[in-house]
């Protein structure tokens, strides 16, 4: 009876093993831009707000007296350094009850697991992404063509357009903003100094990156809509900073170069705001115009 206890036990164990191997090596994470894993200094925004990401991954930490939230998790390495960042704030990494996501490709979202796994925090996502989320990437659109691309994770609660995620003194509304994934959104929310308060919009900005047709990309039929929509809404959002997923879409190391002092007005920036929707949109026009010439 022991005896074959203890073979279904190490079978048990053995298969697990190899399961788990399996997953691993069927995560290939795509060719990573080295501004994504370079680091940057981490830095106070504005009131609670904190910069943690690196060089041009956007990931963003939120601190409450109930514990704090992160935004963004960069790559599965990145996510290393998001840490470190954490930590030289002077913050417990471990104090993350929540991250939230933009976007569920690899590059914001493939420390999400890990991190998830290391601090126990809930992971919260528009739910027009979490097929992807839970399947690595493989069920995206245009990245799906890697595969696996990080390790897959289950959100623990999902957000549709407007809704408010809350932790201690802080809400956070959910925009929804689709086309650059189904799920792509942005976050809306308010901090304050002991100068003023400040609404603060993270805009997850609507890049096209498939160089096929809108009218090919089958298993996402209404993203030329979803494009149209997003640009629309995106120029009527009321804020005095604003923030991206990626450092360079909000010129981060113009206006906060490395060891400069707490300037929350640095990041005042309507104009630059417009100016790269109007890219945006010039490049949506323009891909319009050539679908319709093919």
């Amino acid at each position: 009876m022991h005896r074959n206890l203890f073979k279904i036990a190490f079978s048990f164990i053995i298969t697990t093993f190899f399961i788990t191997s399996i997953i691993a090596q069927e995560v290939h994470e795509p060719k990573i831009d080295s501004d994504w894993v370079k680091p940057y200094p981490p830095f106070r925004i504005a009131g609670n707000l904190y910069y943690v990401g690196t060089y041009d991954l956007g990931c963003y930490l939120i601190t409450t007296k109930k514990g704090n939230i992160l935004i963004n998790t960069g790559t599965a390495v990145s996510a290393t350094l998001i840490k470190n960042s954490i930590e030289q704030l002077g913050f417990n990494f471990k104090d993350i009850k929540i991250l939230l996501v933009m976007h569920a490709h690899f590059d914001h979202a493939g420390g999400v697991a890990d991190i998830k796994e290391q601090t126990g925090a809930k992971v919260i996502a528009d739910a027009a992404d979490a097929d992807v989320l839970e399947a690595g990437g493989k069920t995206d659109y245009e990245m799906g063509k890697y595969g696996v691309s990080f390790k897959p994770v289950k959100p623990d609660r999902l957000l549709y357009d407007g809704d408010i995620v809350k932790l201690g003194n802080m809400q956070i509304t959910m925009l929804h903003h689709p086309g650059h994934t189904k799920g792509s959104c942005s976050y809306l929310f308010t901090v304050k100094d002991s100068s003023r308060v400040y609404r603060v919009l993270i805009a997850n900005m609507p890049s096209i990156i498939t160089d096929k047709k809108f009218a090919d990309v089958t298993v996402y039929p209404t993203i030329r809509q979803d494009y149209a929509y997003t640009l629309n809404a995106m120029k009527n959002i009321q804020f005095d900073i604003w923030l991206a997923a990626h450092a360079s879409q909000f010129n981060l190391q113009q206006k906060h170069p490395s060891g400069s002092a707490y300037n929350p007005s640095a990041f005042i920036d309507q104009k630059g705001y417009d100016e790269e929707l109007n890219e945006l949109q010039k490049k949506y026009d323009d891909k319009l115009k050539k679908d319709a010439e093919q």
